[in-house]
């Protein structure tokens, strides 16, 4: 007779302890443990079947079959190249965003698209009933090849599914899975990451590539244990306003790729549609320029990507000024300021800055430093800047201009679109020189 216990889990990462704690000892978070109840059962061992098959002895690189490698591409090259290439057979990704920003309908086009071309594909909907996502897919257009398999329990889904052995599995959503051997409810740390373990067994055991779609927080992150990104292959997710037409999917992980690739996509009334030229996307529409604004080649992933930085400077109307920034590191921000205040002699203790970059592509990389510098100087003397101008560095806190990665790729990307004066750290001694040079 099984003996049951009362065990507590991190909701933020997943650390298990037999009693309550305050704060996480693993990721420090404050009360995020929650009890559930477990039970022990002879011949279970992390949530995996007592019957599985002996695991395959050590071999050589060279006698691996080269079709297991071999990756399937989706007939959307953009996302093929946010997963670095296409789906590599066996691997397990993890598709996360906001409510509506499109994550069933982009998978449901890229099974259809395997399913058209002889690739079985079953598409595991949780949330919905068949007849539901039947009419989802004839919104979109999609045609009928594509399995459909309305079930939540794990053990099912895995037997049917070995029967059929599909190239491509997707799971709509892990949080709705549950596994019959655990006494939590469907959500819960352990049995979203039970059956996350369940279904990367079955992935690395028939080369079948499974999507796992997952829900996220109001704070924005995965919801469900941190181990759940450590567990799965590849993280995806969409960025950006999920109310708005364009999206943007980014590789936070990849074991077969590079990270930080973006895919952008359209959303029309057939579903999501690729943006082959995202540079031409982020600078459309810009006209005339106005002040405080400045075009940053910026490196995102593998890819040279223009963008538009965009900023604006008021006096403050309260004792501390405001600084605010959208789509950049608000730390960074704040030490361009202090750079432009001791190294460029710009005054702007007593102004508010707000600091956005346009299109809602987040820019991390130190290269865009220099581009929020003149952008703000720009706003802050009310004088544009010469519209085929571009510009990028990285800023050290003397106020030198740091050499970037790749920045002739940068440049040939800025001249692609017509910008023929480029200020990089080739061309620069500091930022004041930089300044005076942009404003001459």
């Amino acid at each position: 007779m099984a003996k049951a216990k009362s065990v507590f889990f991190c909701s933020a990462c997943g650390h298990e302890s037999s009693r309550w704690l305050g704060r996480c000892p693993q990721c420090d978070a404050w009360n995020t443990f929650e009890e559930t109840p477990a039970a022990v059962r002879p011949g279970k061992a992390n949530g995996r079947r007592a019957h599985a098959p002996p695991a395959a002895g050590p071999m050589r690189l060279a006698d691996i079959d080269e079709r297991r490698v071999a990756r399937v591409h989706t007939g959307m090259p953009e996302f093929d190249a946010a997963l670095g290439g296409g789906i590599v057979p066996g691997s397990l990704v993890l598709l996360g965003g906001p409510p509506g920003a499109g994550k069933s309908t982009l998978l449901l086009q890229i099974a259809e698209r395997l399913a058209e071309r002889g690739a079985p594909a079953v598409y595991v909907c949780g949330e919905e009933s068949a007849a539901q996502t039947k009419l989802r897919a004839q919104r979109l257009g999609l045609g009928s090849e594509l399995l459909v398999f309305p079930e939540t329990n794990v053990r099912a889904i895995l037997d049917h599914v070995e029967r059929h052995r599909p190239s491509l599995l997707i799971v709509d959503s892990i949080q709705t899975m549950w596994l019959p051997d655990g006494d939590s409810y469907a959500g819960s740390v352990a049995q979203i990451r039970d059956c996350t373990q369940a279904f990367m067994e079955f992935a690395k055991r028939t080369d079948c590539a499974t999507f796992l779609v997952g829900h996220v927080t109001k704070d924005g992150a995965i919801a469900g244990p941190r181990l759940l990104e450590h567990l799965v292959d590849t993280v995806l997710y969409f960025e950006g306003d999920a109310g708005g037409e364009y999206r943007i999917v980014r590789a936070y992980k990849n074991r077969f790729g590079s990270v930080d690739e973006i895919c952008v996509f359209s959303m029309t009334d057939k579903g999501l549609e690729e943006v082959p030229d995202p540079s031409a996307l982020f600078l459309h529409g810009r006209g005339e320029r106005p002040s405080g604004s400045c075009v940053v080649p910026s490196l995102v992933g593998t890819r040279p990507v223009l963008v538009e930085i965009q900023a604006l400077v008021g006096e403050t109307s309260y004792g501390t000024p405001r600084r605010l920034a959208a789509n950049v590191d608000p730390a960074r921000l704040a030490m361009i300021l202090a750079i432009l205040e001791r190294r460029a002699g710009l005054q702007l203790g007593a102004h508010d800055v707000y600091v956005s970059v346009a299109g809602g592509l987040r820019i991390t990389e130190p290269a865009a430093d220099l581009g929020i510098a003149l952008a703000v100087a720009s706003a802050a003397r009310n004088a544009a800047l010469p519209a085929n101008l571009a510009a990028f560095g990285e800023l050290g806190l003397s106020g030198e201009v740091r050499t970037v990665g790749q920045p002739a790729r940068r440049a040939a990307e800025a001249a692609k679109l017509g910008f023929s004066r480029i200020i990089s750290p080739e061309c620069v001694r500091d930022l004041a020189h930089a300044v005076a040079l942009a404003f001459d």
